[in-house]
């Protein structure tokens, strides 16, 4: 039973660099979405994506909404933050809805969902 038995643990030197090192990564590509969508519409603070389908087609609406959550922007900047964050995110899906927060820099998943002061939860069955 005196058996040589070795665990390596990783570093944990190199184990913060690269945590710095991903930082930064996250910190430049923030950077750079938020300068392209300043230059694609002013005032965006949140971009919105929902997958539609219409007769047939299956497509994605993009909303831009400004820090009071109002929409902002013409068709043609939906369609290019759009391209932009498909572009910068091609593992999001476009089954689910995203919201891309441009402060933070994060891409989360829209669950639709209502207050729970509302009691929509427990609410009868509509007949």
């Amino acid at each position: 039973m005196n058996t040589k038995h070795t665990t390596r643990r990783p570093i944990r030197a190199a184990q913060a660099i690269r945590g710095g090192q991903a930082g930064r990564r996250h910190i430049t590509r923030t950077a750079v979405i938020r300068r392209q969508l300043d230059q694609i519409a002013p005032g965006v603070a949140v971009v919105c994506m929902v997958p539609v389908t219409t007769a047939g087609q299956r497509g994605t609406h993009v909303t831009l909404l400004n820090d009071l959550a109002q929409p902002i922007g013409t068709p043609d900047a939906h369609r290019a933050a759009g391209r932009l964050l498909r572009a910068a995110f091609p593992a999001a899906g476009q089954a689910t809805a995203h919201d891309y927060y441009v402060q933070s820099g994060r891409l989360l998943t829209a669950t639709p969902a209502a207050p729970a002061a509302l009691g929509t939860d427990t609410a009868p069955a509509a007949l």
